[in-house]
C-alpha cells in the first residue's frame, strides 16, 4: 500500500473529506509533495510555524537535546535545563505579573491547567466563557467551547458554564461573586479572526477586578508574535491573570503553557499535592525547540513583520467577491458571500498551490496566517493568485 492508502486505511479520520495532501518535506513558508509540486503555506498548519518550516536553529537545537536527554522523569521533579531556561526566557517576555510557567504538551492542555488553576486558587466553580470561543476538544475545553454543535454528541459535559456574547458589553454584568474566572480568547480564531471592540477588554478586565475573578486569556493561536505584537493582550492595554499559550510556541513540536503569578501558581501544590500533574509536559526536546522558537521571534521581531505584511494584504486583497477582512497581524480571515464560495476557492488554490482553509465557526471565512518569516515579494504573489482565482470561480 502507497502512503495513501495508509492514510485511509490506518489512521483515524476527523472528517469523510480530509484534504489528504502529502507532504514529504517542508521549508520556510513552502510545502513540497513527493512528486515535487510545491506548494506556499499560508495557514502555519493552523498558526505552528511562526519562524517557518525547518529552520535551522530549531532543528540544530533539537539536534542537540535530542543527544543529551529526551525523557528523564515526570514534569516539577527533576531540574531540567531546557524546561528551567524556557520558563526563564518566557518571563523576562511578559509582564511582571506573569512570573510563573506551568509548561505542557498542547493548547487543551493549557486550557485544562488553567480551569483547574482558577477554580483551586479563588475556591470558586463558575466560568464564563463566549459564544464562537474555541479553546480545544478534550472534555473540559469542550466545555468552554461557544459552539453547541460541536458539543452536542459528548454532553453530558462540565456544569457551571456560563456563555457571554464577545463584545456585548451588558453581558459582563453576569460576572459575579461566583465566577472563578472569564476564559477569552484575546483574538477569536475560529470566528473568524475576530478582534474585540475598543476597550471591551478593558471592561472585561474591570469586571473580574470587582468581583474577585481570574481573568484568563487564551493566545494559543494569537500569541508569540501572531497578532503584529508578541502576545496580542498588548494591544488591548489589559493583563491576564493566566495566560494560555501553545501552537506557535514550539517552532513545530508540541509544547503548551499556562502562565500566571507565583502566588496564584502556588495554590496546586496543596490540598491536594501535585494538584496537577503531566508526564511528557516540557518534554526536553520540545522544550529546546520552543526556546530556539522564541529567541528567533523576539531577536527578529517577527511580529513587526506581521503588522508590516498584515498592511499589504490589506492593501492588495480588494476585489468584488470579498465581503471584509478581520484580524490582526498575520491572523486574518477573508470574508466571502457563503461557504460553498468560499470552499471553491480553498480548492482551486490548493491545486494552484496554495494551501489554506476555513474557520470552524465561520466558515464563509478563508484563513490567512501564514509563517511571519513571509516576505514582500511572497505576500504578492500568493495575493495575484487569490486575485486571478476569484476572478475565476462563479
Amino acid at each position: 500500500m502507497n502512503n495513501r492508502q495508509l492514510f485511509y486505511n490506518f489512521l483515524g479520520q476527523t472528517s469523510q473529506t480530509p484534504l489528504a495532501i502529502e507532504i514529504e518535506r517542508a521549508e520556510g513558508i513552502f510545502m513540497y509533495g513527493p512528486d515535487g509540486k510545491k506548494y506556499m503555506d499560508l495557514i502555519s498548519g493552523i498558526s505552528v510555524s511562526n519562524v517557518g518550516h525547518c529552520h535551522p536553529e530549531i532543528v540544530e537545537a533539537v539536534q542537540q537535546q535530542a543527544e543529551r536527554y529526551m525523557h528523564l522523569m515526570v514534569y516539577g521533579e527533576f531540574v531540567q535545563s531546557p524546561q528551567v531556561k524556557l520558563a526563564e526566557f518566557l518571563v523576562s517576555q511578559l509582564p511582571d505579573t506573569l512570573n510563573n510557567v506551568y509548561l505542557v504538551n498542547s493548547g487543551s492542555e493549557a486550557i485544562e491547567g488553567a480551569m483547574k488553576l482558577a477554580k483551586r486558587y479563588t475556591g470558586r466553580s463558575e466560568i464564563i466563557a463566549f459564544r464562537n470561543a474555541y479553546h480545544g476538544s478534550t472534555q473540559g475545553s469542550l466545555s468552554v467551547m461557544g459552539d453547541e454543535n460541536m458539543k452536542n454528541a459528548f454532553r453530558p459535559l462540565l456544569p457551571g458554564i456560563r456563555f457571554l456574547d464577545f463584545n456585548d458589553r451588558e453581558g459582563l454584568n453576569q460576572i459575579n461573586s461566583s465566577t472563578a474566572c472569564v476564559m477569552a480568547e484575546t483574538i477569536q480564531g475560529e470566528a473568524g479572526a475576530l478582534v474585540p471592540e475598543a476597550d471591551f477588554l478593558k471592561e472585561v478586565r474591570e469586571a473580574c477586578n470587582r468581583n474577585g475573578s481570574l481573568l484568563v486569556l487564551d493566545e494559543i493561536q494569537a500569541g508569540c508574535g501572531r497578532s503584529g505584537s508578541m502576545w496580542a493582550f498588548q494591544q488591548f492595554g489589559i493583563v491576564p491573570d493566566i495566560l494560555t499559550l501553545a501552537k506557535g510556541m514550539g517552532g513545530g513540536l508540541p509544547i503548551g503553557a499556562f502562565i500566571s503569578s507565583r502566588q496564584i501558581m502556588h495554590s496546586l501544590t496543596h490540598e491536594p499535592i501535585l494538584g496537577h500533574i503531566t508526564t511528557f509536559g516540557g518534554n526536553a526536546i520540545c522544550a529546546s525547540a520552543a526556546l530556539a522558537n522564541l529567541n528567533i521571534i523576539v531577536r527578529e521581531k517577527l511580529w513587526e513583520n506581521a503588522a508590516r505584511q498584515e498592511m499589504l494584504f490589506r492593501e492588495l486583497l480588494t476585489h468584488p467577491k470579498i465581503k471584509s477582512i478581520h484580524g490582526k497581524g498575520l491572523m486574518l480571515a477573508l470574508e466571502f458571500e457563503t461557504f460553498e464560495v468560499n470552499k471553491r476557492i480553498i480548492d482551486r488554490l490548493i491545486e494552484k498551490g496554495i494551501v489554506t482553509d476555513w474557520f470552524l465557526f465561520a466558515p464563509h471565512c478563508l484563513r490567512i496566517a501564514p509563517p511571519l518569516i513571509i516576505k514582500e515579494e511572497e505576500v504578492k504573489t500568493a495575493c495575484n493568485i487569490l486575485l486571478e482565482t476569484l476572478d475565476e470561480i462563479e
